[in-house]
């Protein structure tokens, strides 16, 4: 257990940075699952809105600093080749 003030404060502020972070976290994962079951399921129109959602869900990480931008890139970039496979059919 911390004994320093500072060093209490800062077990504070880390847990609600997060459970902050796990909100958006989890917000991501469930757009790119999402978005993964309705190119799988082959809905073209309901890909290409699940795709849109998914990627804003990853800029928005991204910029938070929740996930890294090349992880958030990495992501987008294979989610929308499958969503291309997918459109070239």
């Amino acid at each position: 257990m911390a004994n320093h003030k500072s060093a209490i404060k800062r077990i504070r502020t880390n847990e609600r940075k997060h459970q902050r972070n796990r909100v958006y976290r989890s917000r991501t994962r469930t757009e790119l699952k999402k978005a993964q079951d309705q190119i799988v399921a082959g809905n073209k129109e309901e890909a290409i809105a699940q795709v849109r959602e998914a990627i804003s869900m990853l800029d928005k990480s991204a910029d938070k600093g929740i996930i890294h931008k090349n992880n958030a890139a990495r992501r987008k970039s294979r989610l929308m080749k499958r969503l291309n496979e997918l459109l070239a059919e």
